[in-house]
């Protein structure tokens, strides 16, 4: 994968929590989310409801906003493996805000790209607490990507989906949760839940995953146009679809 062709994004933030226990909430294992999750579904109730709610912290503090400088380019920002990362993720988000630029642009829209947040431990987002159990998600609230770089390690060892394409989809599923924000498509979900069965809601949100897959496709499209990619990061993305994707532990 030919990351280094991409544009570099300067949308990419790092926040300064760095773990500190200044942020409510509850901070939950992997095992411990694994627990919830099997707990939620005997229960018969959306898991990701029950995560956010343990996970809650209530209304911003200003530790939750407190962000660095965006990430450096050029050779001082890239002199360790966990700064080349950074400079990988930076490329990726630039070019999907270039992919949808475009196709906003082509239906007479106007793309506005989220900022990513790199974090280390724990940070804090108008959604509640941002941890590495969590995982990389999008908070509707502040409109606003977050990563811990850590994941792409427990990606390749833990699930079997190394690959710089695998870590590039991961970016694009949680860009798409965005393009679903901005197209007002969380709001549609969001009132046809209301009042809604659990099982019915539960569908509801693996559509909303399943549809973020699609939009993370789209840009994976756009690359392998550009030859950006090939067959074989392809692979590296649909393993990193089928192991890790949100809509798997529903």
């Amino acid at each position: 994968m030919r990351w280094q062709d991409f544009r570099r994004s300067d949308n990419v933030e790092e926040s300064s929590d760095g773990g500190s226990s200044g942020i409510g909430g509850i901070h939950l294992g992997i095992g411990g989310v694994i627990i919830v999750i099997v707990v939620s579904l005997l229960l018969g109730k959306n898991p990701l409801d029950v995560l956010a709610l343990l996970t809650d912290s209530g209304a911003p503090t200003q530790s939750q906003t407190q962000r660095e400088a965006p990430v450096p380019s050029g050779p001082a920002g890239a002199n360790s493996p966990r700064d080349e990362q950074k400079e990988f993720v930076a490329h990726v988000l630039g070019d999907t805000e270039d992919v949808w630029t475009s196709l906003f642009q082509q239906r007479g829209g106007h793309y506005q790209p989220p900022k990513l947040v790199l974090f280390r431990g724990q940070a804090g987002s108008a959604c509640g607490l941002a941890s590495t159990a969590t995982g990389p998600f999008y908070c509707p609230g502040d409109r606003d990507v977050y990563l811990d770089l850590s994941f792409f390690q427990e990606l390749s060892k833990r699930f079997g989906a190394p690959g710089d394409f695998a870590r590039a989809y991961v970016i694009a599923h949680e860009v798409g949760h965005h393009v679903q924000n901005q197209l007002g498509l969380m709001a549609q979900m969001q009132q046809k839940s209301a009042g809604a069965s659990d099982i019915a809601r539960n569908a509801l949100s693996v559509r909303l995953e399943l549809q973020a897959d699609c939009f993370a496709g789209i840009w994976g499209h756009s690359a392998q146009q550009r030859g950006l990619i090939d067959a074989k990061d392809v692979e590296s993305g649909i393993a990193a679809a089928a192991a890790v994707g949100d809509d798997r532990l529903q």
